[in-house]
Formats: C-alpha cells, sequence, structure tokens
C-alpha cells in the first residue's frame, strides 16, 4: 500500500511538471500561433521516443520573494529521442515558466544535454523561446549563458547543433544560436536581437518596430543570421526533420545514405539547351541543380539571403551531398561580401562532418566598387578561399559558363585541391571577359579609329577573337586543369560516378592548434 501512495505521488508529479507553468498561460500561448515547449519536442521527435530528463528540478533562488513561486522543470525541457531512428538531443525553452526565463538550474538542465550529446555523438537541437535571463538571479543567469557558450564552441564541428528560434530570443541569449551550425525562425512570431527597440530609440533615437529590428525576415534576408525563415511552427519542425536526414549524427561518421529509384545514368536533355546564346543573358541555376540530384530534391539554405550564391543540401545516388553554385540570376552570380561569407560558412560545414561538396560555376568575377572594398571583400572573399583550400572533404566542380578572373582560383579550383573537375562545352574561363579584355589588350588602336561605327565593328571582330582564343574549356584542359569537357545531359552519371570514386579519399591537413582563418 505505502508502495502505491509512492507511485501515485510520482504520477502526481509528473502531471504537474507536464502542466508547465499552468493551463491558463498554456493557452496564452497557444493564441499566440505558437506550441509548447513539451509539444515541440513531441512533434519534432519520433512518436514514443522522448526520454526526459530532470523533470522534478527547481529553481534554487530565495531573491524577491521568488522561493514563493516554484515549478517543476523551471522553464526548460530537455531529454533525448530519435529522429527517423536516429538519436538526437533537444532542449526546449518553456515560455509558460517564467517567460523560459535562464536560471542557473535551466543552465544547468540544458549544459547536462549538451554534455550528453558531445558523449556520445549525436546532434543537438535548441528549441527557443525565451525572456532572456532570469534576473532575480542576477550573476548567476549570466554565468549559466557563458557555460552554454562554451559547450557550443567545443561542441562546434563535433556533433551538428541546430536553432530553432521560436518565439523571443534577445541579449545575451541571442549568442548561443549564433555559435551553433543553422538557425531557424518562425515568421511574426520569433525575434532576435542584441538590444531592443526601446533601447534603440534611447542610444541612437531610432524608431523601430521587433519585426522590423529582429524579425525572421529581416534576419533570412537582410542579416543573414538565420538560415531558414518558415511560416509556421509545423513547417519549421518538418523542415528540422528533414534538414537533420542530410546530416551526419558527429564528425566521425560518413554522412547518412537514403536509397533511391532515380536512375544514376538519366539523361537530363533540358541541360543541352539550358545555357543561352547570349552570354550576358541569366538562366537559373536551381534547374540545373533539379536536374541533376535525386527526384529533384534539394534543400537550399539561406535562400533570401546573397542569392546570388546558392548552397544547400541533395543527394546523388543516396549519397548526402552539399552544393554550392554561382546564381546568374543574381547580380550576374558575382561574388560579393555577402555570398563569399555565406558559400564559406558551408563549405567549413560540410567539410568538419564529412559531407562531399558538388560546386557548380557560372562567375564573372568579385563584385567592384567602393562598397565592397570599404567593407572589405578583401577579407571577405578570401573566406571562401580559404573554406576550399582547407576543405579536405571530396570535391567535384563542373564549370557551366563563366568563370573569369580570381574568382575561377576561388571556386573549388584544381589549384584548391578539387578532386575531379569538369567543364561543360559552354565554359568560359580565362583572367576576365572579352570586352575587359580587348578594352586593355587594344587600347591604343580602338583610340586610334575615329569613326564611332568602326570602332564598335573592331571591338565586337577583338571580342570574338579573344572568346575563341580564351574563352573555352579547353585551353584548361590542355594544361589538365579540368579532368574532363562533358555534355551536359550527362552531368548527373559523371558526378556520381565521381563522388563514388573518391569515397575513400583520404587527406590531412598540416597538424596545428587551429587555423587562422581572415575575419
Amino acid at each position: 500500500m505505502i508502495m502505491q501512495e509512492k507511485i501515485n505521488e510520482l504520477l502526481k508529479k509528473r502531471e504537474e511538471a507536464r502542466l508547465s507553468g499552468g493551463q491558463k498561460r498554456i493557452d496564452k500561448q497557444h493564441s499566440q500561433g505558437k506550441f509548447t515547449a513539451r509539444e515541440r519536442i513531441l512533434m519534432f521527435l519520433d512518436e514514443g521516443s522522448f526520454e526526459e530528463f530532470d523533470m522534478f528540478v527547481t529553481h534554487r533562488c530565495t531573491n524577491f520573494g521568488l522561493e514563493k513561486e516554484k515549478f517543476l522543470t523551471d522553464g526548460v525541457i530537455t531529454g533525448y529521442g530519435t529522429v527517423n531512428g536516429r538519436l538526437v538531443y533537444v532542449y526546449s525553452q518553456d515560455f509558460t515558466v517564467f517567460g523560459g526565463s535562464l536560471s542557473e538550474s535551466v543552465a544547468n538542465k540544458i549544459c547536462k544535454v549538451m554534455d550528453q550529446a558531445m558523449k556520445v555523438g549525436a546532434p543537438l537541437i535548441g528549441f527557443n523561446d525565451s525572456g532572456g535571463a532570469r534576473i532575480q538571479e542576477g550573476v548567476n543567469s549570466l554565468a549559466g549563458y557563458a557555460e552554454i557558450f562554451q559547450r557550443n564552441i567545443l561542441a562546434s564541428g563535433v556533433v551538428p547543433q541546430i536553432s530553432a528560434i521560436f518565439g523571443p530570443c534577445a541579449g545575451g541569449a541571442v549568442y548561443s544560436p549564433a555559435l551553433t551550425d543553422f538557425i531557424m525562425m518562425t515568421k511574426n512570431t520569433s525575434y532576435m536581437f542584441v538590444t531592443g527597440p526601446k533601447v534603440v530609440k534611447t542610444v541612437t533615437n531610432e524608431d523601430v518596430t521587433v519585426e522590423d529590428l529582429g524579425g525572421a525576415s529581416v534576419h533570412a534576408s537582410k542579416s543573414g543570421v538565420a538560415h531558414f525563415a518558415v511560416e509556421n511552427e509545423e513547417e519549421g519542425i518538418a523542415m528540422l526533420r528533414q534538414l537533420i536526414s542530410y546530416l551526419p549524427s558527429n564528425n566521425m561518421e560518413e554522412p547518412p545514405y537514403q536509397p533511391t529509384e532515380d536512375p544514376i545514368n538519366r539523361l537530363e536533355d533540358a541541360l543541352n539547351s539550358i545555357i543561352p546564346d547570349n552570354p550576358n543573358k541569366p538562366y537559373d541555376v536551381k534547374e540545373v541543380i533539379h536536374g541533376i540530384v535525386d527526384n529533384g530534391e534539394f534543400l537550399e539554405i539561406q535562400q533570401n539571403y546573397a542569392p546570388n550564391i546558392v548552397v544547400g543540401f541533395a543527394r546523388f545516388n543516396g549519397m548526402s551531398v552539399g552544393i554550392v553554385a554561382n546564381q546568374p540570376k543574381y547580380l550576374a552570380g558575382v561574388l560579393d561580401i555577402n555570398s563569399s561569407r555565406k558559400g564559406a560558412r558551408f563549405v567549413r560545414f560540410c567539410d568538419a562532418f564529412n559531407i562531399p561538396i558538388v560546386t557548380l560555376v557560372d562567375v564573372p568575377g568579385f563584385l567592384p566598387g567602393t562598397g565592397q572594398e570599404y567593407g572589405g571583400i578583401i577579407l571577405h572573399g578570401a573566406k571562401l578561399l580559404y573554406a576550399y583550400g582547407e576543405c579536405t572533404v571530396p570535391k567535384v566542380t563542373v564549370i557551366l559558363r563563366k568563370n573569369y578572373g580570381g574568382a575561377y582560383c576561388v571556386m573549388s579550383s584544381k589549384h584548391l585541391r578539387g578532386d575531379i573537375n569538369y567543364a561543360w562545352p559552354t565554359a568560359e574561363i580565362a583572367v576576365m571577359g572579352g570586352k575587359g579584355a580587348v578594352e586593355i589588350l587594344m587600347g591604343r588602336e580602338i583610340k586610334a579609329i575615329e569613326d564611332p561605327q568602326k570602332q564598335a565593328e573592331f571591338i565586337a571582330e577583338k571580342e570574338t577573337e579573344y572568346r575563341d582564343a580564351f574563352a573555352n574549356p579547353y585551353v584548361a584542359a590542355k594544361y589538365g586543369y579540368i579532368d574532363d569537357v562533358i555534355e551536359p545531359r550527362n552531368t548527373r552519371f559523371r558526378v556520381i560516378r565521381a563522388l563514388e570514386s573518391l569515397k575513400n579519399k583520404r587527406l590531412e591537413n598540416p597538424a596545428k592548434k587551429h587555423d587562422n582563418l581572415p575575419l
């Protein structure tokens, strides 16, 4: 009988913990279009797989009357479960308990699952929905943040870390997501900023709304902080599960394999005519991507930020692969500050987690102008160069059209240890475009022709000569810088064969404490 009483007490406490801050606060959460912390975890994980840690933890603060108000779990739900049968660790901040604020106890709970994820080599996913530090706990709360940051740093490149911002995330709280690999935000219900609108108004006299300062759309398109901006939490959770399907559990594993019925030798005839005859006319590189990957499935990262470069995950014959592609549809696919940073970050993630990289090249060079130079394009462009040069995973490159100047070197060239480099017959590999080259090489002759019509004809003639002589893949192929010139419709088959040949690639960089990436 005593045992039954103890069991009943246990069940009662479990029910109390599941209610978090109470039904009234749960209802308010729902009224704002948000799920509760526990609901998010249960939606994200495989059904019945969640194992919770520290359900009975409460805060230990006695300041400002806080000792009179205690809730089981204390503002965060933590534990582990599976996604498509694969182990993951999770924490989910509970806004119904003290606004999800971070106490010493909350920090300890989060640190415990982070330590456990590192110990067993499993991804860590955090659902952020918090008002920030618990002010009543003072420096203990700040110390808790720093403990989390330290673990984010140590876990970087060891296990995948993903942050889902499904509510407020402000002040010091933003730096933990910033240290993770991917950040997802929900439109209209989440925001991130270091200082809020009131402080901004006081310090700079700017009037700005929460949404315009740190909403999902802002961070997904202007700042580049967010990798995904989703309409609602259901869409976000589905996308999180999809993202994880491309990633290994840790840096010692190979990426997961997913069988496919898409034939290896499928020909994509449309690719033979996708490059316009006019070299200045754009096309959509995503059509190339969808045409060559398994089942046309491509998970794009940072879709609305620096759209002149496209990055994301796909599969080739079941193999998980990272894709980097210049986008001629935007700024002619030119490399600038933002696209260089975006590409570099993605390449380094893939390298850290053993994910092969396929690079599709159509780049006229780096964007000129004072804005770029004053903003440090030299350093930022070097990041992409550095990322490719440092990278030791299999690298397959396909040059589709333009590949000019320094951008030729940067975009996974043979000289940066590109493993297999192909080119389409439409590839133009040169120091610069025909027009610029002719103006430099034939400047005196052009100035000597006074008749504007004859001058234009002369320039056009010399441009054609230059393009015929240099703007083709065969000069580079002659030196072995291109391994083969391939028919566009065969690209899928050739890329898959290349990736399969590189499965056992082994390459190590020189031993060092760490590198000094240009920042």
